[in-house]
């Protein structure tokens, strides 16, 4: 059996989930899959850092954590995802500057 890895000094569920349904967010990493995301092989890439998708459900595991599935539109699935794995889309966006980027090409 997989030693499942815990950190054991964060409890999440202490506080409100950090995203809210239908919420726009952006994988701060890549994501493969681990073996249970069915019809992809272990350690194929299923998100890249980057991928944009919403907030679809939210559950918990190991009354721990928070488990965001996110719905990659982009790839037609759902990935569930730990908040540490994700950012704000309009937070990342208004830090990084892209939005006036993109303003700039749409004029």
């Amino acid at each position: 059996m997989a030693k499942i890895a815990r950190d054991s000094d964060v409890v999440e569920l202490n506080d409100p989930p950090r995203f809210n349904y239908g919420d726009k967010v952006r994988s701060r990493k890549t994501v493969r899959n681990d073996g249970t995301f069915p019809g992809k092989d272990i350690g194929e890439i299923l998100v890249k850092k980057g991928d944009v998708g919403y907030v679809t459900s939210i559950g918990t595991f190991l009354q721990q954590f928070y488990i965001y599935g996110i719905d990659f539109v982009a790839y037609g699935y759902r990935v569930g995802m730990r908040a540490k794995e994700l950012e704000s889309y309009t937070e990342a966006i208004a830090e990084s500057g892209e939005d006036a980027h993109v303003r700039a090409e749409v004029a």
